[in-house]
């Protein structure tokens, strides 16, 4: 029997939590069975794992900012009409090279507005297409609240025109979609809750407790969006709990140089920093207590862990969704939150004391086998059970 193509696309345009999950989608599908496309929209990433399946870059687009609104390519420049209609004709021609048995849109509709020049014409596409291909959205668990109706409404209408169904990588117990999407009940399509997808296939909690030994680990995801809480956090080292241990600081592939010379510029000898690892996971399992941000991937890969965290949220520019993740665990006893406009030496060296206190069998029991049962829902629906 032939293994079904699944193309899975995927637009990172600041950080990188989006491209993470979906490689671990992707992975998942290709464990399950599937030949998967892995197309990338974004800017090429380091350490990426995607198993078996096969990347397939677009010409690279990123975010100017945290507003979303000036997109640029790889040369720092703004895209314009050409180099849409270029990425637009590549994304097509592949489909048709392709012909995937199943279509994945990562975020899409429910975010990534600004790539409908090229996702409303794939999604045409789809709907004519005589193989009848299954589209699904995948989407994480909390969606940046829309005040326009007329927004969300748009998202409804391109959802229960061209898709299958919405993946939603959460924990209905956790939190549903109608938290953060307010217009959930007009979805026609059928709403399937795979359980929070972790990025790392195997994250063994160590037998000894590292409360003793481990280092301290300070991480910021990809970085883009680091730049005010990591040297913060490296020139606060000195004055907080644990300051005599060793210091790991991740920065992020994309931390930008300025803040990069900053953290280099504060942090104290026994601190070492890095700026990407293909071992973050297994970092996090062995240290002591964690400091990060609170994006997706980060905060199941500690749950996975068991490690003992403290979060501080990114919320700046229109993002919400960090904090309200980051609370909703802190309500069931998983970590301590800092606000990010409360980060002080005091603030932290707190919420570390309090997390320090916490037992490792305290974190909540959270599912987290997303990337199995999406993987094992998408086959499904291909009659490859």
């Amino acid at each position: 029997m032939t293994r079904p193509v699944v193309m899975l696309y995927v637009q990172n345009l600041l950080g990188i939590g989006h491209l993470r999950r979906a490689a671990a989608v992707a992975r998942a599908l290709a464990n399950a069975g599937a030949d998967v496309a892995f197309v990338s929209g974004g800017m090429p990433v380091p350490h990426l794992p995607l198993g078996g399946a096969k990347m397939v870059q677009l010409p690279p687009i990123r975010t100017e900012d945290g507003n979303f609104k000036v997109l640029l390519d790889e040369t720092d420049t703004p895209i314009d009409d050409a180099f849409r209609d270029a990425r637009r004709n590549r994304l097509l021609s592949l489909f048709e090279e392709l012909r995937p048995a199943a279509l994945i849109t990562e975020l899409f509709p429910f975010g990534r507005r600004q790539m409908r020049f090229e996702l409303l014409p794939l999604l045409e596409r789809a709907r004519q297409a005589e193989w009848h291909p299954q589209v699904f959205s995948s989407m994480r668990d909390i969606l940046v609240t829309k005040p326009r109706r007329d927004r969300n409404q748009e998202i409804v209408d391109t959802l229960n025109a061209y898709y299958d169904g919405a993946l939603i990588h959460s924990d209905p117990d956790l939190i549903r979609l109608d938290r953060t999407f307010p217009m959930a009940a007009e979805i026609t399509v059928e709403q399937h809750y795979t359980g929070y997808v972790v990025n790392a296939d195997d994250i063994a909690v160590p037998e000894t407790d590292p409360a003793d030994t481990g280092e301290v680990l300070v991480s910021a995801g990809g970085g883009a969006v680091g730049d005010r809480f990591m040297p913060t956090v490296a020139g606060m080292i000195p004055e907080l709990p644990l300051a005599d241990r060793p210091w790991r600081l991740v920065t992020g592939h994309h931390m930008p140089k300025a803040a990069l010379a900053e953290i280099e510029a504060a942090v104290p000898a026994n601190a070492v920093i890095e700026r990407s690892v293909p071992n973050l996971p297994e970092l996090l399992a062995g240290a002591a207590l964690s400091v990060s941000q609170a994006g997706y991937n980060t905060l199941l890969e500690l749950l996975a862990a068991r490690t003992r965290a403290v979060v501080v949220p990114y919320e700046g520019g229109v993002e919400t969704e960090q904090r309200l993740r980051a609370d909703l665990l802190a309500d069931v006893g998983a970590l301590e939150v800092v606000a990010e406009d409360a980060l002080t030496a005091e603030t932290l060296g707190a919420a570390m004391e309090r997390a320090r206190g916490r037992s490792r069998d305290a974190v909540p029991s959270v599912d987290l086998d997303g990337a199995r049962k999406t993987a094992a829902f998408v086959m499904g629906r291909l009659g490859r059970t």
